[in-house]
């Protein structure tokens, strides 16, 4: 009886015990920790830091907001980011990392073209899916679409539209080229002369100049550009090669009394850094940012100052458009799985700074659209003025017209 007695004194104990273990440890516990859908961002941000920096303030901001708003169906929303180093091989190797090691759910990002399309190749392998934010080579979207890749940025044939349609009123019937010699500078220059040939039949292309990227001998491509007696010249080149030759055409006097068409030479990254030196008169795409004036794009730049004390450029506009995109897509999506994600993103509206942009499903192209205007100097900098949002619904060709571009998926 003393045994029996002992020892269901015993297991009263060690369940008295328990119980209050239990109510210890949750009393001391810390609260539950929400879920996290990661995000894989790929860029060149060592390649070419002019973009990459602001761009990924502009999806770090983006982030911010997100979360702070209850995130993607209350879990946070977490970016993992590489650098590729501006190589292909570094993007294919960020990627196969992201989705194999640190398990996200889709690949965002991109800055050259080259590297756009080896990450969209890999998606269309992977089965994973990937918004390219700054890739601007129509290939991506047309002629090695997949059913997995989608683009934000206005493309080349979207930009080289907007600036045909200018250039086609300018008088001038003789036209040089100069562009970096890859696929970007490529693709922008075959589609500028198609469409403004179709507009300017009694136009000419009279030489081309094809300069490595992140290399130009500027004074050689302007003493064979002088040489041919251009009445007018597309540029293509961006960074350090654009400064150089705008410097060194200056000096030789290439750009007096020759009109210039220019890509991308109207974004900050770009026209700030040549300060007084900037051109005048050119025809460009860019970001006017100081003189924008619409109550989404007021409260967009409000929101970036007051978080980093600086000044927006257009590749924080990408980086927060990009992630808003992704955002809303993962919101609408029934799953993370990729076809879901693909589904969702097919004919999605979402808000930006520019105003609202539909991701078409024809062929994974975003409507935003780029400013165009003219350079000018003013207080010592290079500025935009004269200029017009070109809103990139306008600007695209017809479904007709992409069927005959883009592989059916």
């Amino acid at each position: 009886m003393s045994k029996t007695f002992s020892l269901s004194k015993l297991l009263a104990g060690v369940a008295t015990g328990l119980v209050l273990a239990a109510a210890t440890l949750g009393a001391t516990a810390p609260a539950a920790v929400s879920a996290e859908i990661k995000v894989g961002e790929i860029n060149s941000y060592s390649a070419l830091p002019a973009f990459t920096e602001p761009y990924r303030k502009g999806w770090q901001l983006a982030v911010e907001e997100i979360n702070a708003s209850g995130g993607i169906k209350g879990d946070d929303l977490v970016v993992i980011s590489k650098d590729d180093g501006g190589k292909p091989g570094g993007a294919i190797s960020a990627a196969n990392e992201l989705v194999s090691r640190d398990g996200v759910v889709l690949l965002t990002g991109g800055f050259f073209s080259n590297l756009g399309l080896a990450i969209s190749d890999f998606a269309k392998q992977k089965k994973v899916f990937y918004l390219a934010g700054e890739p601007l080579t129509d290939a991506i979207t047309w002629s090695q679409g997949n059913k997995y890749t989608f683009r934000l940025r206005p493309s080349n044939y979207m930009q080289a539209a907007m600036l045909a349609e200018e250039a086609a009123k300018l008088p001038a019937k003789r036209w040089a080229t100069i562009a970096p010699n890859y696929e970007y500078g490529q693709s922008a220059v075959a589609i500028f002369k198609q469409l403004l040939q179709k507009a300017r039949p009694d136009v000419e292309f009279v030489t081309e100049q094809w300069p490595p990227q992140g290399k130009i001998d500027a004074g050689a491509v302007s003493q064979a550009i002088a040489s041919a007696k251009p009445e007018a010249i597309l540029n293509v080149t961006f960074g350090a090669d654009l400064v150089q030759l705008v410097r060194e055409g200056t000096t030789r006097g290439l750009f007096k009394d020759v009109s210039v068409v220019s890509f991308l030479t109207g974004e900050p990254e770009y026209l700030d850094p040549m300060k007084g030196e900037a051109p005048v008169g050119w025809i460009v795409t860019g970001y006017p940012w100081y003189a924008i004036e619409t109550p989404a794009h007021d409260a967009f730049v409000k929101a970036y100052q007051a978080k980093f004390d600086d000044y927006p450029r257009l590749g924080s506009v990408v980086g927060y458009a990009e992630m808003m995109m992704i955002a809303a897509i993962l919101k609408k999506a029934e799953t993370t799985e990729a076809d879901d994600l693909v589904a969702a993103a097919e004919g999605i509206t979402v808000d930006s700074p520019f105003g609202p942009i539909e991701m078409r499903a024809i062929d994974h192209q975003s409507t935003l659209g780029a400013f165009v205007g003219t350079t000018a100097v003013k207080d010592g900098k290079g500025v935009m003025e004269n200029f017009g949002y070109r809103d990139g619904a306008d600007y695209l060709p017809s479904d007709e017209e992409v069927k005959k571009l883009r592989p059916q998926d």
